[in-house]
């Protein structure tokens, strides 16, 4: 089961719209980045590091 720690602070991705679909939230740390399913807050988590994030972002936004 996830637990929720309070101390992250989950916003949904600018390009989540209000119909529903394919919605990610991110929660940023010091030495992580979590990322859950919006609409599954209960659900699995994939916690990378802020340099993996960094190279998964710049790769997308050439896409």
């Amino acid at each position: 089961m996830n637990v929720e720690a309070p101390q992250l602070a989950w916003f949904k991705s600018s390009y989540s719209g209000g119909q529903g679909g394919e919605c990610i939230e991110i929660a940023a740390t010091p030495s992580t980045i979590h990322i859950r399913d919006s609409k599954d807050h209960t659900g699995p988590q994939l916690t990378i590091t802020p340099t993996s994030w960094t190279a998964f972002l710049t790769l997308a936004t050439t896409l």
